[in-house]
């Protein structure tokens, strides 16, 4: 069963999927006058439905500000962006992202249970099926015998989890992941890495959307890499990840990943020596 649900994310090319977000033109803008800053200027991508989609680029590129547009936590300055169809802030108020941050943000005086559960409580999920989501979530993300657990009682690793378990836990069709294994050690993030890519494969309709500036992490995780160059942010080059899956650790040392890599590389050091 396992093999068959991480089967279903390599159904042909990501290209051949539909579009679940469609990013046409967008530029912001935040200021107004002498002191505007251009962070993002005419940026267009998209992301298939069902796939794993990396915005990569150097610090202050913009590339957590495109995802806040995307999540319609913040408007646009002009261009357009198109989420199912929707404008993302309609998706967004249908609670439809799940949003994960570098830093998890957890309640220390919850329990791990307690803290996935909030975002169930405050849209008024009722009792039983409440405990029977938290429950799933938790199993999802390896943490059932955590459950009782305080944060501080877990890894950072840990604690990471219990964010993605929370932002999980209403069913969202998009996982926003903004840098989420940045602040972690390097064997921690390469562990939750593999460990993310066992969770997505367990809910194959999510399409996740995640920032990093580790070309590496994207290669690894990605069917589409969308490179950004330095402020103001714009798309350098679209880059569709060709590597089977699933995909472990091991996959590093592949001819192809090392390619990839190299391609990116080149791109971005070829614009800073510019």
């Amino acid at each position: 069963m396992r093999e068959a649900i991480v089967a279903a994310h390599d159904h042909g090319s990501v290209g051949a999927r539909p579009s679940a977000v469609v990013v046409s033109e967008v530029s912001k803008v935040f200021g107004s006058g002498p002191s505007a800053v251009t962070a993002l200027d005419n940026v267009s991508f998209d992301v298939p439905k069902g796939s794993f989609v990396s915005i990569l680029g150097p610090s202050g590129c913009g590339k957590s500000t495109m995802l806040r547009l995307i999540a319609g936590l913040q408007p646009v300055s002009s261009g357009r962006i198109e989420v199912e169809r929707h404008t993302p802030d309609e998706m967004r108020r249908a609670r439809e992202f799940g949003i994960v941050f570098q830093q998890p943000i957890l309640f220390d005086w919850r329990t791990v249970e307690q803290n996935v559960a909030l975002p169930l409580q405050l849209i008024g999920t009722d009792r039983d099926e409440r405990a029977r989501r938290v429950s799933e979530m938790i199993e999802l993300v390896g943490l059932a015998d955590f459950r009782k657990h305080r944060p501080w009682q877990l890894s950072g690793g840990m604690q990471q989890r219990v964010a993605i378990a929370r932002a999980l836990a209403f069913g969202p069709r998009f996982l926003m992941m903004d840098e989420p294994f940045g602040a972690l050690d390097m064997m921690t993030r390469e562990r939750m890495q593999t460990e993310l890519l066992a969770i997505w494969a367990s809910k194959p309709d999510t399409t996740i959307i995640f920032i990093t500036h580790s070309i590496s992490e994207a290669v690894l995780l990605s069917d589409r890499i969308v490179v950004m160059s330095a402020r103001p942010g714009r798309v350098m080059k679209t880059i569709d990840v060709d590597i089977p899956r699933p995909r472990t650790d091991q996959v590093r040392r592949d001819e192809r990943f090392v390619e990839i890599e190299a391609e990116i590389r080149e791109l971005i050091f070829s614009q800073e020596h510019a």
